[in-house]
């Protein structure tokens, strides 16, 4: 399963893998930590070694964006770099995710990514709540 346009493509990774593992990591850390300023003991857990992983990365392997899917069917940890936003990554590496969730698919969208999911089907469900100090939705993808 990949998703190709030449200039950065969508492949399934292994956590379990060492290089991928780096790669998936190097993102999340970028965006999430620095970025967002996610406390790094926040962003590590458990759900990684049973998730399935999906990474962006340009023609000649340099990673861009990742997101994850858990058993549950919640899409999470979507990020890209901010240098490669902008150009349909998001947007494909969620609808990679949809079409290999399990379940029907939901996630915690941060507030200000709402529209962004609402574009892919994803309705709000519930109230918002703080996730990691940032704010967040339930939504679900409509049938």
């Amino acid at each position: 399963m990949t998703a190709d346009t030449g200039r950065w493509r969508i492949r399934r990774a292994a956590w379990d893998d060492p290089t991928d593992r780096e790669r998936l990591r190097l993102i999340r850390r970028e965006v999430f930590i620095v970025e967002q300023q996610v406390p790094e003991a926040l962003e590590w857990d458990e759900d990684d070694a049973s998730a399935i992983h999906l990474l962006a990365e340009t023609s000649d392997g340099g990673p861009v964006g990742t997101a994850r899917i858990l058993p549950s069917g919640q899409i999470g940890r979507m990020a890209v770099r901010r240098a490669w936003r902008e150009q349909g990554i998001g947007s494909a590496l969620l609808t990679t995710a949809i079409d290999l969730c399990p379940r029907p698919p939901f996630l915690h969208a941060q507030v200000q990514a709402m529209a962004f999911y609402a574009t892919a089907g994803f309705s709000p469900v519930g109230e918002a709540f703080l996730e990691a100090g940032i704010l967040h939705r339930v939504m679900r993808l409509s049938v």
